[in-house]
């Protein structure tokens, strides 16, 4: 039997809180295994308990939950941060991904839709709602200009077109296994596929992929 994903939520309203916890425990794979109504005690409850993941909401008691990405991942560092929340400011996805945080979903997304996600980012995936991908050019020039800029672009000749149909499906959202459906390859070449091309085009991760394909044409 596999070992369940251990979370805790993070947000301050209290309904909000139990009714996503209620809900992650009907998934077998979850296990909610604490909750913080707050940033102080949120950090307590990361420190103690050494989740695989935090659910994250923005809007807590005096202070932004991006504000706290630095000190949640001292806190736990092999822990990943799912931003939950209901804003869509493209200055908060840039701070999200600048600061370290997995994926960034709002409060409209549907149960499946969160479990789905909460795997895919356990798996290493970044994890955007579609909401918020049009946003994502914005944004990454938000967090560019407070970091410097890491390798240079590559040219777009440089992609193979598998490649390219590869780094389209990343703009779309798309998971490694339903990009590998969609192409009719095995998952396992999807993920070398991706890699090979986060190496050619000198960047990091898949949401910097995502923005490269809107700058580019690629969608």
């Amino acid at each position: 039997m596999n070992t369940p994903i251990r979370i805790v939520v993070v947000d301050d309203h209290t309904l909000f809180r139990r009714g996503l916890t209620a809900l992650l425990s009907r998934e077998p794979q979850f296990q909610v295994v604490g909750d913080a109504a707050d940033g102080g005690e949120a950090l307590r409850r990361v420190k103690d308990l050494q989740p695989d993941l935090v659910l994250l909401d923005n809007h807590l008691p005096g202070v932004n939950g991006v504000d706290m990405l630095p000190a949640l991942r001292e806190a736990a560092p092999a822990a990943r941060v799912l931003m939950l929340t209901v804003s869509e400011d493209e200055r908060d996805l840039a701070a999200a991904l600048r600061g370290g945080a997995c994926g960034y979903l709002l409060k409209t997304i549907e149960g499946d839709a969160l479990a789905h996600s909460i795997r895919r980012a356990m798996s290493g995936e970044n994890v955007i709602a579609a909401e918020m991908t049009g946003k994502l050019v914005s944004a990454f020039q938000a967090s560019s200009a407070a970091t410097p800029a890491p390798a240079p672009e590559a040219p777009r000749d440089t992609l193979s077109p598998r490649e390219q149909e590869i780094v389209r499906l990343i703009a779309r959202g798309a998971s490694n296994k339903e990009i590998g459906r969609d192409l009719g390859i095995a998952e396992t070449t999807v993920k070398i596929h991706v890699q090979h091309v986060l190496r050619k085009l000198g960047l990091s991760s898949r949401v910097q992929a995502a923005v490269y394909a809107s700058e580019h044409g690629l969608r």
